[in-house]
């Protein structure tokens, strides 16, 4: 029997540009911490192995901050085995970071920087450790070579088993070479362990992206997570349980807006519990229509609650306007400019002959208009 932990896309160092400076030391706080909770995952799961399929950093050149304090993190894990394969993001190219690694690594750490056979604990480890960003090839086909009877047979890739970037859904530098999706089978692996892609894929019984343990996007609906993977006899098949590992959530929420709701149960009913918001990252898309009151409510609501979280961020330009004479009214009762300016705007909301982009800057501008007044009438 082999059991074991595999892991891939940690991206430790990763810069997280985008965001405040808040966020990204929680974000970048929670990329480390995720080796400390797949050790613990992996000793809970009764596993002394932790295989991590490339992508343990997220550049080619690393700050030694980085690189230390993951060697550094690992070796306070003694009890365990981690074997590192370089993926697309920290491929064989980058010789200065691999023979960093190598010096600096404690004896609990393994790398696998050549494709060929690794025995631990009764299982031939067959790594594809990536050559370059991109390989061109697939890599994996050298998984067929022999090993000694008896042993169960791992593999271990990095790429995509089809064009993601077609799919429009692939990491902004695109796959690593095209793995062929029946690799397992063609190489007689008992398992293929993959990593590049971040979300966990069920590819068949013995084939599986494991993900990241801890998300960088909205991608992806999973937490971060692992697998833990029981192998009790040579061409048996795998048990695999997926296990969370990771510290953030990033939900992606979309509300469907219809005049008339309440707008608090509603935020209430799509959002997380205040006890997850300080660790949530929200990108909240409405849909549907509302009237400029509602519409003012919404907004009022969402900068009321956007506190609340990690991140949070909201899009309304897909929400129409539900025209009522009241919320004109609101504007300007007396018919005078500002009404017929509302009234123009309103109207250009709604007019097909404009584009897209047209009607929404009318709307905004509509949008901005009715909270002017209203503050100007609160005070």
């Amino acid at each position: 029997m082999f059991r074991f932990l595999h892991a891939s896309d940690l991206h430790l160092g990763k810069p997280f540009g985008r965001h405040a400076e808040d966020v990204r030391g929680r974000l970048r706080q929670a990329r480390h911490g995720a080796l400390q909770r797949l050790a613990q995952a992996a000793r809970e799961g009764g596993a002394e192995t932790i295989l991590l399929a490339g992508d343990t950093f997220d550049q080619e050149t690393p700050a030694p901050t980085v690189t230390r304090q993951a060697l550094n993190a690992m070796a306070q894990a003694p009890d365990l085995k981690w074997m590192i394969m370089p993926g697309n993001h920290d491929s064989l190219a980058v010789t200065e970071l691999w023979q960093t690694v190598a010096r600096d690594k404690p004896d609990n750490v393994l790398l696998l920087l050549e494709p060929v056979p690794v025995i631990v604990a009764g299982a031939a480890i067959l790594a594809a450790p990536c050559t370059a960003r991109n390989p061109g090839r697939d890599l994996t086909a050298d998984m067929d070579q022999p090993t000694p009877e008896g042993l169960v047979r791992i593999g271990l890739g990095h790429g995509g088993i089809h064009d993601f970037a077609a799919a429009g859904s692939a990491a902004p530098d695109g796959p690593s070479g095209i793995i062929a999706p029946d690799r397992a089978a063609q190489a007689d692996l008992d398992y293929l362990g993959l990593g590049d892609w971040h979300g966990q894929i069920r590819v068949t019984a013995n084939t599986w992206y494991s993900g990241t343990p801890e998300p960088d996007s909205f991608k992806h609906p999973q937490t971060g997570r692992a697998l833990l993977v029981e192998i009790v006899a040579r061409r048996a098949p795998p048990l695999v349980t997926p296990v969370s590992v990771g510290a953030l959530a990033w939900q992606r929420v979309t509300l469907d807006l219809t005049p008339g709701e309440a707008i608090e149960a509603l935020l209430g009913d799509v959002l997380p519990a205040m006890a997850l918001r300080r660790d949530t990252l929200v990108e909240l898309v409405g849909r549907g229509r509302l009237g400029l009151r509602e519409r003012h409510r919404l907004q009022a609501s969402l900068d009321c609650t956007a506190p609340d979280f990690l991140s949070f961020a909201s899009d309304l330009t897909q929400v129409q306007l539900a025209q009522q004479d009241a919320d004109l009214d609101g504007i300007d009762p007396s018919g005078g400019a500002l009404r017929q300016a509302a009234e123009t705007l309103t109207a250009r909301t709604q007019d097909p002959d404009l584009s897209v982009h047209d009607r929404r800057i009318a709307l905004s501008a509509l949008s901005h208009l009715f909270s002017f007044v209203a503050v100007e009438d609160a005070t």
